[in-house]
């Protein structure tokens, strides 16, 4: 059938986005949520993070190094 796409996940952080879609977007994505049996936001996240892997991969998007975080000294001593 189609391509299988195998993904690691980005376990340190996850954020929430706000999106505006035009409504018969929305129908098509919830059919094939409903279809796959995931929920709607599941599918949507899903497939842009398929898309953003699959444009590094041709090169659209420049590989970024994500800078560590480093803990901030204490001062109350």
């Amino acid at each position: 059938m189609g391509q299988e796409v195998k993904m690691e996940i980005d376990e340190f952080v996850s954020k929430r986005i706000n999106i505006t879609l035009p409504d018969s977007v929305v129908e098509e994505l919830e059919n094939w949520a409903e279809a796959q049996g995931r929920s709607l936001a599941n599918l949507a996240a899903f497939l842009l993070e398929v898309s953003v892997k699959q444009a590094k991969e041709k090169g659209e998007i420049p590989a970024q190094e994500f800078p560590v975080q480093q803990k901030k000294p204490r001062t109350d001593k």
